[in-house]
Order: structure tokens, then sequence, then C-alpha cells
């Protein structure tokens, strides 16, 4: 599917086999930097592309490994975290947006693999945040192919529809671009340990978002974003950034929420 979704970018854009392979070549070589990265060997272009061919435009070194490992987030509301004081660590989700699949989902194969979820899931939070993607520093994206990474930088806004060659040409997806993707090395090179993937995802930003990333540390950092991937299907955006007593744009719409849930709870009786 994901071999396909390629395939189907390349006839429809002239998306070329060397961008796919620019991706993957640019994972390994952020995950230089990432201590807890399976893959820490780096790859140019030319080893990517000459790589034992798995299917369509993707090669060996374009795709997820089996991998293991762990993540962990700490959620907590406002008032914990200032009773712990923890203020100066804190990271706020400003917004997290679930979408499910859709009949459009079977129109072709970069709607399989998450097209339009994706796509729905991000629009949703920017509106909801009044953010647009050109505020995004960082970003956390589902590549467990080079192709669906290629893929989500259209869905998610970072460039525009049959724009992500040119995307990658610019370099636009890495340090000195537009945004740093998956600076961490992504699924394909840090590893996908499947169910750990969302919350490596979410500590990488939150390390960003304190300052603490070492090496791979994204300069002048505000807002980062979250991708995340499962077919059969349902997509999941979260847009983060570091904790300030400042209310963000969104937090008057979640409060909202809150109160009301709140008041829909019955009331517990001895």
């Amino acid at each position: 599917m994901f071999g396909n979704a390629g395939l189907e970018h390349m006839k429809l854009f002239g998306t070329k086999p060397e961008h796919f392979a620019k991706i993957a070549a640019k994972n390994h070589k952020h995950s230089l930097n990432n201590p807890y990265s399976q893959f820490r060997d780096g790859h140019s272009v030319e080893t990517v592309l000459k790589s034992p061919k798995i299917y369509g435009c993707l090669t060996k070194l374009q795709c997820c490994p089996t991998s293991d490992g762990a993540g962990a987030a700490i959620i907590c509301d406002e008032e914990t975290m200032k009773k712990l004081k923890k203020e100066n660590e804190a990271v706020e989700i400003l917004a997290m947006e679930l979408t499910t699949d859709v009949p459009k989902v079977y129109e072709n194969c970069r709607e399989i693999v998450g097209g339009s979820m994706t796509k729905m899931s991000a629009s949703q939070a920017f509106k909801k945040t009044g953010l647009t993607p050109k505020d995004i520093g960082v970003v956390e994206l589902h590549d467990c192919f080079s192709a669906n990474e290629l893929i989500t930088y259209e869905a998610l806004g970072l460039c525009g529809e049959g724009k992500a060659g040119e995307f990658i040409d610019r370099g636009d997806n890495t340090y000195g671009g537009q945004v740093v993707v998956n600076p961490s090395g992504g699924l394909t090179s840090k590893g996908h340990p499947l169910g750990a993937t969302g919350f490596a995802q979410c500590a990488e930003l939150c390390w960003q978002l304190r300052g603490i990333a070492g090496k791979r540390q994204v300069p002048n950092l505000k807002y980062a974003l979250q991708h995340n991937l499962g077919l059969g299907g349902a997509c999941v955006v979260a847009i983060y950034k570091k904790y300030n007593n400042e209310k963000s744009k969104g937090t008057s719409e979640l409060a909202e929420l809150e109160a009301l849930e709140k008041k829909s709870q019955p009331e517990a009786k001895l």
C-alpha cells in the first residue's frame, strides 16, 4: 500500500525515486544525534537507493525496522503542575485531534495510507489553535515508509499538493529550512515499536520544547506538531508549546469543553 502510494504520487506529480531516498537519508542523518535511536549509522542518498528493493519506489533503508522500545508521558492539569513546581518543564497541549477513515479512503493508495485522515486532523488542530503550518518549527510524523512522510508533508499543509518534491529539494524538511521533520530520526531510523511510537514522538517534542535535545535541538522553537497514524484507520495530530502563564489560543475552548463535561457528570452519592 505504501509503495503504491509512492508510485501514484510519482505518476501524478512527477516525483522521482530520489525524493523518497532523500527523506530516508535525512532521517538516518538526524538519528546520528539521537542516543535512543535504533540505527545510528547514517546513509547517503546513493546508499539508500542501492539498498535491496522492497516494492515500487521503496528500498530497505526507506522502511521502518522491527523494533522494541518504550515511551511515556505524565499528563496533569495546570493546578497539579504548579503544585509539583514543574512550570519550567511543562509542555502545554494546545490541540489533539483524532479522525477516522471515511469512504474517500478507498479511492486510492494515497488515501488508504492516511492522506485525507491526516488532512482532516491537521485542519481541525490548526483551526482550534489559530495557528498555521508556517508557525510550526518541528514535526515528529509517522514515517513508517519514506512514501508516507512525503505524502504527509502535503496533508499537514507544510507544502502544497504535488509540491513535496520541491519542498524536499529545497531542504525545507530539515535544519536551516522551513521546518525540521523527525529530528529523532523518525520511525525509519529511530525505530517503530508500534504502541510505544506515539509516546516516543511526544517525548522528543517535549525535549525539543524544553531546549534539552542536545545536538539535535531545533533553534528558536515555539510550536511543535505530532502526527501519528494507524491504518484501518485513525490519525491523530497534536500541537504542543512550552508552558507559560499566558493563555494560549485554543485554551478557552478547551476549558469550556471541560466545564461541559463536568456538568454532564452525575454527582456521586454515598
